[in-house]
């Protein structure tokens, strides 16, 4: 009996015949390498012919006859052939209602003595059928760590398509699962309410969810799983840090601000803010009823009852239209004299805005602020005039920003980008006190020269226009002292000083 023998049975489809014949072989002399190869594709040859769900019994029979036959590594051409049927079962058990999990741990307690070549693409194969079960499946990650995704290939990196749709790359997929199965933690009790976080494994994996994120920063989601970890070991300011760059792409969904708040749990005032924020984007109603229930609940501490009873309705609005169950909580507090006594609301928008502006700013406090000086002020637009040295001046809107501004008050501001023919978009603005030292502000003093014929003057180069001049009732020689302002000037297209303050 010969290697060669065998592989003329197999290719004329006597397969029956083949498997005696290597049977034999194997029981004749169980150590030569070419009765064990002879035999291992006999066994293949098997898999092809169970590989699906209604026979994945004798699929399993064969697959373990080629585990036990111990081949070397070198043998990567029949385990990168068996990859592929090993995968096309496993993804095949999503049909299964409910999905058989006891089958996928047999599979992969089998193929981990496996020697599949890596990186590959029957090895990634194998990643993407496993993965499939990925959020149901208790040995997710050990699975994942078996596989070890410094196996994927160049080509994993890069975003997939399916039904002429892009779809997110494999890669980023497996950081997300192996991300969320960490946050999940271990079941500890019968009921999966109490559960372990293993934080040794999240600091072992951080490094590597670092690394992702500096070389695909085009992958939108990992920052958010990064803060989401460093929040599981309880480093509220690392996790910030890590969730900025996300949380300004995805400002306008609602569940970045929830994290936003979890982020600064220890802080109430600002996970008030951040409720309000999310609960002011467009969102429909059914992803809202948890944040709503914790909002609410918020509102009743602060005894809100008008507020907390506007939510608690909506709430219960929505759960019913869903056939949603109400929970206990919400109807106790139902039932409690100052949910009675409470007026609500057709909403609390207006309580959302007065507070969304604080959570705003979180996204803005790593951007520099930079000091100008107000140098005129139309309060029937809303707009005024600022310096900040002799290269940057202009103007901007101040509605929303601050109250009140005068020439001459600094103020702090963080700029939206670059001026376009002088107008800035401003993200935030906060007076400051007056004696931070400016540039584009000086006090004076010294000796006023003015013309009788003219109604304006000069203390040196600085400039007294005539309203100084008439409302200090200014005289030619007098010794002034005062406030100075740089100031554009429209006709002649440059900055001058000029007079804001005499203080004599």
């Amino acid at each position: 009996m010969s290697f060669k023998e065998i592989q003329e049975l197999r290719k004329t489809g006597k397969l029956d015949e083949a498997l005696t014949m290597a049977n034999q072989a194997l029981e004749a002399d169980p150590e030569n390498i070419w009765n064990k190869r002879a035999a291992a594709w006999v066994y293949y040859d098997y898999l092809k012919k169970y590989e699906k769900v209604e026979t994945y019994e004798l699929f399993k029979e064969y697959l373990i006859k080629i585990k036990d036959l111990q081949l070397p590594e070198n043998e990567k051409l029949l385990f990168d052939n068996c990859a592929w049927k090993i995968g096309k079962l496993v993804s095949s058990l999503e049909k299964l209602d409910p999905i058989d999990y006891a089958k996928i741990d047999e599979l992969f307690d089998i193929i981990k003595y496996f020697h599949f070549t890596k990186p590959s693409e029957a090895y990634t194969f194998i990643y993407k059928t496993f993965h499939k079960h990925s959020i149901n499946w208790s040995n997710y990650l050990s699975f994942a760590e078996w596989w070890d995704f410094d196996n994927f290939r160049s080509e994993d990196y890069l975003k997939d398509e399916f039904n002429g749709k892009k779809k997110m790359a494999i890669v980023e997929q497996a950081y997300i699962a192996y991300s969320k199965k960490l946050l999940k933690g271990e079941t500890l009790d019968s009921f999966g309410e109490l559960r372990l976080v293993d934080k040794d494994k999240i600091r072992f994996f951080l490094p590597k969810l670092d690394s992702l994120i500096n070389k695909h920063p085009e992958y939108e989601y990992p920052p958010y799983f990064k803060a989401k970890l460093l929040l599981a070991l309880g480093n509220e300011e690392n996790a910030l840090s890590a969730f900025l760059p996300f949380a300004k792409q995805k400002r306008n969904d609602f569940w970045v601000w929830v994290l936003m708040a979890e982020i600064f749990s220890y802080d109430k005032d600002i996970q008030f803010a951040c409720y309000c924020k999310a609960l002011s984007l467009k969102t429909p109603e059914e992803y809202l009823v948890k944040l709503r229930q914790s909002f609410a609940e918020m509102l009743i501490e602060k005894r809100m009852y008008d507020e907390a009873k506007t939510e608690i309705l909506k709430i219960i609005t929505t759960r019913e239209r869903k056939d949603w169950k109400v929970p206990n909580q919400i109807l106790k507090w139902t039932e409690q004299e100052w949910y009675k006594s409470a007026t609500s609301k057709n909403d609390n928008s207006d309580l959302y805005l007065k507070h969304s502006k604080i959570a705003e700013e979180i996204l803005i406090k790593d951007l520099p602020e930079e000091l100008i000086v107000v140098e005129f002020v139309n309060e029937v637009k809303g707009i005024l005039n600022f310096v900040k040295n002799k290269n940057k001046f202009g103007f901007f809107k101040y509605f929303d920003y601050i109250s009140n501004p005068k020439i001459g008050d600094l103020i702090m501001v963080r700029f939206d980008g670059n001026g376009r023919d002088g107008f800035y978009r401003i993200l935030s603005a906060r007076k400051v006190d007056d004696d931070l030292p400016c540039d584009a502000i000086k006090s004076f003093n010294g000796k006023l020269t003015k013309k009788p014929s003219q109604n304006f003057g000069f203390v040196n180069d600085i400039f007294v226009e005539p309203k100084i001049i008439e409302r200090y009732n200014l005289r030619d020689g007098q010794f002034l002292s005062g406030m100075a302002i740089l100031s554009y000037h429209n006709k002649k297209k440059t900055l001058g000083w000029k007079v804001i303050k005499i203080t004599y």
